[in-house]
């Protein structure tokens, strides 16, 4: 019988949550046929087998989180009859085996385990598994007959006010994720917040002037977004300390800049990268974000692709807001939003009135790595490339 475990998706995950079991018990499993789905903290994996044969017992229900190395599932090889082995159980009660069982009375060790440790005679339960075989379901069905049958002794109480107007939502795994990963966030980490204002005009012409071509030329539409993140990049390389993540033995200031950018699925909001950004153009980075953004929606990110972002750039402009507080992504130092683009009018320089496509920056920092100084310094520039684009300029 070869047991299935929790494996480590990556040199930081300790644990994982079950998201969806590809197989049922009974059925026959091949050799890295894809087993189960596992989501992290990181990124969400089909789990393969490495053994050839029958799903005899699933340990672990979909939705619970374990510890990387938990048996999630046992599976019975393909191998001759003869190689099988009885197995003894033995009771916590009466310390002492029980006759060898037949072939058709093997449990697995996680039957054993609960059979011990509630003192369940399994010689008096029926089995639901594969041909018979109890299962870790069955012993805890036994248990919770017993403490059904306890609770009928009790008096009655009187009933309860029925609540009609609730609706319980199951959490998903990925969910379950998220809400870890926020709270550890807004709890460990000491946020600042700024939002600087920026005139996008010229930034609208140049887009508008080079969509057309640039959709015939490359085959992807060109959005806004490719232009915030080059000078973004731009801007990171001159202030490098927000290009940073923290950690109890130091801050860790990085060389190359990996973005990781906020993709919305259907029923959540993942973080893959892109490495390397600082040596993309704005057509690379379309490109990059292009194809990111396809394999998050699809369900098809890899490991690579969640891993090793040094800051965070997200598009809240895209739903409509105008203004937004981002949670950090840890360890990272800095997150910036960029907010709806907006037609409204505006004094200028001259005292003149004009209409103009403005647009709101909101960043949040980890106030133990920067100070409202090399932030303030950090927006201003970024706010003067963005309104310093040339209207003349090819993509």
């Amino acid at each position: 019988m070869a047991e299935v475990r929790m494996p480590k998706l990556g040199e930081s995950v300790t644990e994982g949550t079950l998201g969806k079991w590809l197989k049922n018990v009974g059925d026959a499993v091949s050799k890295y046929e894809p087993l189960v789905e596992v989501v992290t903290d990181k990124v969400t994996a089909e789990i393969p087998s490495d053994e050839e044969g029958i799903l005899i017992e699933i340990a672990v229900a979909e939705g619970e989180t374990v510890r990387v190395g938990t048996v999630l599932a046992y599976i019975e090889q393909s191998r001759p009859a003869s190689e099988q082995q009885p197995v003894l159980v033995e009771s916590n009660q009466q310390h002492k085996a029980i006759e060898p069982l037949t072939t058709k009375q093997r449990y697995s060790p996680a039957v054993r385990y609960l059979a011990q440790k509630h003192a369940v005679d399994l010689q008096t339960l029926s089995g639901t598994g594969f041909a018979g075989r109890i299962t870790r379901k069955d012993v805890l069905a036994s248990l919770q007959t017993v403490n059904e049958q306890k609770e009928t002794d009790k008096p009655l109480l009187p009933p309860t006010e029925e609540k009609h107007d609730i609706q319980t939502i199951a959490i998903t795994p990925i969910r379950k994720t998220i809400a870890t990963r926020m709270t550890e966030s807004a709890r460990d980490v000491p946020h600042a917040w700024m939002m600087v204002e920026a005139d996008v005009t010229k930034l609208v012409k140049v887009r508008e002037r080079n969509k057309k071509s640039f959709k015939e030329r490359e085959g992807i539409d060109l959005t806004y977004f490719p232009f915030f993140m080059k000078v973004v990049v731009d801007a990171l390389k001159e202030y490098p300390m927000l290009n940073s993540t923290w950690t109890n033995d130091g801050i860790l200031v990085h060389q190359g800049i990996h973005l990781s950018v906020a993709v919305a699925t259907e029923d959540a909001l993942v973080v893959p990268v892109i490495h390397h950004a600082d040596r993309l153009s704005i057509s690379g980075l379309a490109h990059a974000l292009s194809a990111i953004a396809t394999r998050a929606k699809t369900g098809k990110l890899t490991l690579d692709d969640v891993s090793g972002g040094t800051f965070t750039i997200n598009n809240t402009g895209a739903f409509g807001s105008v203004l937004s507080k981002p949670i950090l992504n840890p360890p990272q130092a800095g997150i910036l939003s960029i907010e709806s683009i907006i037609k409204r009018p505006v004094v200028l320089a001259d005292d003149a009135i004009a209409i103009r496509s403005m647009v709101n920056l909101c960043i949040s920092i980890d106030h133990r790595v920067l100070d409202g100084l090399i932030t303030g310094r950090f927006m201003k520039l970024i706010k003067g490339k963005l309104e310093a684009f040339d209207v003349t300029m090819d993509v």
